[in-house]
């Protein structure tokens, strides 16, 4: 390497470099290693405690990374839920691979730009190379177009925008001005709400989000949808998307996708499916049947964020409408360079400068093979009934309905006691869980119905750690029973 003359301040020494990345190895390392016999989320208060550290970095003078690093690992290892922890039942939040966290340091390392093709073409390949594998899987055709997003909000605002596009013709250019009547679309009440921010991005506002009953299965109501949607239409209003859930975030329910699918067409409804964490399982030929109506969507959501266990972030967004998507997106300026025959990325999706998330998808594929991600969902899924199989030995009872490794539980007594009891009860429970240190579960309402969610989420979890976070959340049932008697005496 040749000697770097005049260096400015940014510049680091070749084996200066080597000494700062080896610590950060390792001290990632420990945390993998260590992070099983942690407490899963802190014990302690912690917004005082972390404002009085970071006064200490004033940045008046440098400070040698050497000491940097390590306070920083220790800071986030100490206040922060352990979402790489086996028994984190939480959200979709993976523990990502070694893969994947290797592919964020070349794509960090080498910068690549993906805005334009020329700038980045091996980049935008290895993307555009991984996406058509993705969208075989999910049965959508060869011409699909398909991108990267920072996730899921932003892969779903892309499917408004390209219905919207494609329902108005002068949405293009004119906006909601350009668009008659009041436009409205329809997803599922127990859908992810970050449709109502996108709805309210888009200047639609959240009133055009028609959020739909669910039946006794927490899955979306078709007849409800088909009463909601002649109701729009007698109101003046202008439905244009329809919007299918595969594995809600609260139940991981899987709506009646096949059934949407000729609702929208015989309405003339962009169909979209957000399959952002169940899209995971076309990748096994047992469990694809599970997604039976996706190949039939205008377009698709999948998270390689969340079950594909990439680092975050990696949302995708497919689309069998190129068309619509280089409309929505399409820009013409001359500091960019022109592309002949390419499509540039920055003219097919929000955003524009880009970082190579695709790559960390890439390695872990390679690495792995379908056959590797197919056993994995499928051994997560079987874990999930193992789950499900414990709680009801010791006297939980489950109200949801899936074949996904989501497992809400009630307490058949607290259930009986109202909802506000229930509610205060189950909230208790989970609470007390967390502060435990030995797992991470949720409360939540199903349906209406307070109780507790827990997740298999991690692709390092076992068996014996569904049996730990069960003793747990058994024990914390005694504790939270003890406090609420003790309280009703006084």
């Amino acid at each position: 390497m040749a000697k770097i003359v005049n260096p400015g301040p940014l510049e680091l020494a070749a084996d200066e470099a080597a000494r700062l990345l080896a610590l950060a190895t390792d001290l990632v390392l420990r945390h993998a290693e260590e992070v099983p016999d942690s407490p899963v989320a802190p014990v302690e208060p912690y917004r005082d405690d972390i404002r009085e550290w970071l006064a200490d970095y004033d940045f008046r003078a440098p400070r040698p990374a050497e000491e940097t690093l390590p306070e920083v690992m220790d800071t986030l290892r100490r206040w922060g839920v352990h979402t790489t922890h086996p028994r984190y039942f939480g959200l979709f939040n993976p523990t990502p691979t070694w893969w994947g966290v290797a592919g964020e340091l070349l794509a960090a390392g080498v910068n690549p730009q993906l805005a334009a093709y020329s700038h980045a073409p091996a980049a935008v390949e290895i993307e555009r190379h991984v996406l058509r594998f993705l969208a075989e899987r999910l049965g959508l055709p060869s011409a699909s177009e398909a991108s990267f997003t920072v996730g899921g909000a932003e892969a779903n605002l892309t499917a408004v925008l390209v219905a919207l596009t494609r329902r108005f013709a002068r949405f293009t250019e004119y906006g909601l001005a350009g668009v008659p009547g009041w436009p409205v679309f329809y997803t599922s009440a127990e859908s992810h709400l970050a449709w109502l921010k996108i709805a309210h991005l888009t200047g639609l506002g959240r009133e055009a989000v028609r959020l739909v009953p669910v039946d006794d299965r927490h899955q979306l109501d078709p007849v409800r949808l088909r009463e909601l949607y002649n109701k729009d239409l007698a109101a003046g209003r202008t439905p244009f998307l329809l919007i299918g859930t595969a594995g809600t975030t609260g139940g991981g329910i899987i709506d009646p996708l096949p059934e949407l699918a000729r609702l929208a067409q015989e309405w003339g409804l962009h169909f979209h499916v957000d399959a952002a964490w169940a899209g995971a399982v076309a990748l096994s030929d047992r469990l694809r049947p599970l997604l039976a109506g996706v190949a039939t969507a205008d377009s698709v959501t999948v998270d390689a964020h969340k079950w594909l266990s990439a680092p975050m972030g990696a949302g995708i967004f497919f689309t069998r409408h190129h068309g619509a998507l280089a409309e929505t997106f399409h820009v013409s300026t001359t500091f960019m360079p022109d592309t002949e025959g390419v499509a540039d990325p920055y003219t097919t999706s929000v955003q524009w400068s880009r970082r190579f998330a695709g790559l960390k998808v890439f390695l872990a594929m390679a690495a792995v093979g379908e056959a590797g991600f197919a056993a994995q969902v499928e051994r997560d899924v079987e874990l999930g009934e193992l789950l499900a199989h414990r709680l009801a030995e010791t006297g939980w009872w489950q109200i949801n309905h899936t074949p996904l490794p989501v497992v809400c539980v009630i307490d058949p007594e607290a259930d009986e006691t109202g909802v506000e009891h229930s509610r205060r009860w189950h909230t208790a429970v989970a609470e007390h869980v967390v502060r435990s240190g030995q797992g991470w579960i949720a409360s939540l309402d199903l349906g209406g119905r307070p109780a507790l969610r827990l997740c298999v989420t991690s692709y390092r979890t076992q068996p014996h750690d569904i049996d730990q976070v069960v003793a747990v959340l058994d024990k914390a049932r005694g504790a939270v029973n003890a406090l609420f008697k003790h309280q009703s005496r006084s």
